[in-house]
C-alpha cells in the first residue's frame, strides 16, 4: 500500500468513528421541565402568560387559570394548556354562592415526551374551584388538584402528585434529569432565574474521543508498518 493510500485509508477511518461518535451522543434540549402558569379572563379568548405567581395572583369570579407541564426554556417559549374549555363549560355545575368566587382551573400534564424519565402524564382535566372571594390562584389549584408539591424557592413542582420528583431541571431529548439546573419560569411573585449549563463534555463523548485516539493511533501504526515492510 502506498503512503497516499494508507493516509486515505486512516483519514476514512477517522471519518467513520467520528460520525459514530457524535450520532451517538446525547444531544441536550435547550429548555428546562416544568409547570408554567397561564391566566385567562372571562372575556379573553386566548391564554396569556402570569406575571405574577399563583400565591399572589388574585382571580376574579369567572377567571380561568392555567397549568401546563412542559419542557421550554423560558415565558416566550412555553407552551400553552391545551383545549379551549371556558368558565361557563367548566364551571357550569357549580352555583355561585355568597362569599365566595368561581375559578375554573385547567390542568395539562403535557405529552410524553416531556415527561421525566419513567413517568406517562396523565390526562389533562379542568375543574371549578370555588374558594374565598380574596383566594389566590394557588388556592384555587389546592382546593382541585391536591397533593402539590413546591421546593425551597417557592417554585412549583408537582400537580396532584405529577411529576413524583424533580423541580425544573434541564432536560434532554430522552427525557432524563439533570437536578443542578432550574427553569427559567414563575417562582410565587417571581421570575426563577436560568441556571448555566452544565459546562463539561458528556460522558459518551469522552469516551468517543478516547475511542478516535485508539483508532488513529492504530492507523498510524499500520501505516509505519508497512511502509517498513
Amino acid at each position: 500500500m502506498t503512503r497516499a493510500v494508507a493516509r486515505r485509508a486512516a483519514g476514512a477511518l477517522l471519518l467513520a468513528a467520528l460520525t459514530a461518535v457524535l450520532g451517538a451522543a446525547p444531544a441536550h434540549a435547550d429548555g428546562y421541565r416544568y409547570w408554567s402558569f397561564w391566566q385567562r379572563g372571562a372575556q379573553a379568548a386566548d391564554w396569556a402568560y402570569a406575571t405574577q405567581g399563583p400565591a399572589t395572583l388574585r382571580p376574579a369570579d369567572g377567571d380561568v387559570v392555567g397549568f401546563r407541564f412542559a419542557v421550554s426554556k423560558d415565558s416566550a417559549d412555553a407552551a400553552k394548556p391545551r383545549g379551549e374549555a371556558g368558565f361557563g363549560a367548566v364551571c357550569d355545575r357549580t352555583p355561585a354562592k355568597d362569599g365566595t368566587k368561581r375559578v375554573a382551573v385547567v390542568l395539562d400534564f403535557g405529552t410524553p415526551a416531556d415527561a421525566p424519565a419513567g413517568e406517562r402524564p396523565p390526562a389533562g382535566r379542568t375543574a371549578c374551584a370555588q374558594v374565598a372571594t380574596d383566594a389566590g390562584a394557588g388556592e384555587a389549584l389546592a382546593a382541585v388538584a391536591k397533593p402539590l408539591r413546591y421546593n425551597s424557592a417557592a417554585l412549583l413542582c408537582g400537580i396532584s402528585g405529577y411529576p413524583k420528583s424533580g423541580c425544573g431541571e434541564k432536560a434532554d431529548e430522552g427525557g432524563a434529569r439533570t437536578a443542578t439546573a432550574s427553569p427559567a419560569g414563575e417562582r410565587d411573585g417571581e421570575k426563577a432565574e436560568a441556571a448555566s449549563d452544565d459546562g463539561g463534555p458528556s460522558a459518551g463523548l469522552i469516551g468517543g474521543i478516547a475511542v478516535l485516539a485508539v483508532l488513529g493511533g492504530a492507523t498510524v501504526w499500520q501505516t509505519r508498518r508497512r511502509r517498513r515492510g
